[in-house]
């Protein structure tokens, strides 16, 4: 119902036909003590309400709180970084190499996993280079399959290929001839 009908009891009308025919008018005290009466349930039932939303979100909350020196996994990115910073309550600002100068350097908790050190950690890796636009050449490693796609009237030869800077998993298809002429080293 409306803010209106819930203190009045009553569907909010024209000033100058304010009651029904008939209708009881409440007058002074009747009327303040009716409406305090009806505040208070708004209350009661808006605090149950938010009650049960928080034990809502309280379910899939959990608190986090990182000291300055720790280091992160950012969410957006697979790097690691350190905090250098608290920004209230749940942010915090972040030590972002040179090459991400256009990314804003505060993060919401959300954002962030513990980092954990193990040497098992340590990944080798060759150093990509980044366009202004922070994006970079891919570059083939190796043919994993070598396949045939039949259709109604021909076949097309394809090749699953192995990029670098990527897993197994994310291994493409691409047409033989294509590969072949781009990356020829790939086929001796």
């Amino acid at each position: 119902m409306a803010p209106y009908e819930a203190l009045y009891g009553r569907k909010c009308r024209s000033p100058i036909h304010w009651d029904k025919v008939g209708e009881r008018r409440l007058l002074g005290p009747d009327m303040i003590r009716e409406m305090t009466e009806v505040v208070v349930q708004i209350r009661q039932r808006m605090g149950t309400a938010q009650s049960r939303q928080k034990s809502y979100s309280d379910q899939r909350r959990r608190m986090l709180e990182f000291s300055i020196g720790d280091q992160m996994f950012l969410k957006m990115a697979p790097m690691k970084r350190v905090i250098i910073e608290r920004i209230g309550d749940v942010a915090y600002r972040h030590n972002l190499p040179a090459s991400m100068s256009q990314v804003h350097d505060v993060f919401h908790v959300s954002m962030l996993r513990q980092y954990v050190a193990n040497p098992s950690h340590i990944v080798k890796h060759e150093l990509v280079e980044l366009k202004c636009d922070l994006s970079y050449e891919e570059v083939p490693v190796k043919i994993l399959i070598r396949e045939v796609k039949k259709l109604r009237n021909k076949e097309i030869p394809l090749v699953k290929v192995l990029w670098r800077n990527q897993s197994i998993e994310e291994a493409t298809r691409e047409k033989e001839e294509e590969m072949r002429a781009k990356y020829p080293n790939l086929f001796r």
